[in-house]
């Protein structure tokens, strides 16, 4: 009797191939580096991504990555969607990964957007703690679960403007999409949000943007302080300054 045996699906490699992309250096050493992500460039590579991303970029330019977290994602501590512009670290040396991470899982690395939001937010200050978990109808979407993981945001209104609202962002949790969803649940999505927004309100580029960046070094014990300004289409960005995104 012959058996037929399922094979198991094989997801597709990683492309971990080096490109040549400009990048925005804010900062770097011998430990880590900062870049000022452009929009539409995804963090890392992922097996539906056609596209370099920004691991492929800074393997183009030889920058030294760590080993310490997943194979495809080499150097990555955290991640900005691929439409959300701003600074993101990246370790170099497996130390340095460790380190890190264990200060993202402890708040302790400071990470403060600006974002544009519809309508106007009511209070110049405001905290939104809701639990999020992967929405059980569209699995792209993050949403409200009393059964999700703890997520905080802290907001601070820098503006009313024609659009809407200008904002600074503090996150106190990192959870995916953690602004979009809060921000959405809360009746005032993200200008330009392709996930969260009404249609209505996607005319514009995504209207998020990490400004301000802090960290500890390894050993030293320095604290580095990294700021980028909006980019050209990001609405009102002559208001986006390092101390308005200091404020929340």
């Amino acid at each position: 009797m012959t058996v037929w045996l399922e094979q198991p699906e094989q997801t597709p490699p990683h492309d971990l191939s080096p490109a040549m992309i400009p990048l925005d250096v804010v900062y770097e050493d011998e430990q880590a580096i900062v870049v000022n992500k452009p929009r539409g460039l995804a963090t890392h590579p992922a097996p539906t991504l056609k596209e370099p991303s920004l691991v492929n970029a800074l393997l183009g330019a030889k920058t030294m990555l760590s080993g310490a977290g997943e194979a495809f994602r080499p150097g990555i501590v955290h991640r900005l969607d691929k439409d959300t512009t701003g600074l993101i670290l990246v370790a170099k040396t497996d130390e340095a990964h460790r380190h890190f991470a264990s200060q993202i899982e402890s708040h302790r690395i400071e990470r403060r957007y600006a974002a544009v939001v519809a309508g106007d937010i009511p209070n110049e200050r405001m905290r939104i703690d809701f639990p999020l978990a992967r929405d059980k109808t569209n699995r792209i979407r993050m949403a409200i679960d009393t059964a999700g993981k703890r997520a905080v945001t802290h907001l601070a209104k820098i503006a009313r403007i024609d659009a809407g609202s200008l904002i600074a962002v503090r996150l106190e949790t990192g959870r995916t999409h953690q602004i979009r969803a809060h921000l959405q649940a809360y009746r005032h999505p993200v200008l330009g949000d392709r996930i969260y927004a009404p249609p209505e309100l996607r005319a514009w580029p995504l209207q998020l943007h990490a400004g301000f960046l802090a960290f500890v070094l390894p050993g030293s014990g320095e604290r580095v302080e990294c700021f980028a300004e909006p980019p050209e289409d990001f609405l009102m960005r002559e208001l986006v300054t390092r101390e308005a995104l200091l404020r929340p």
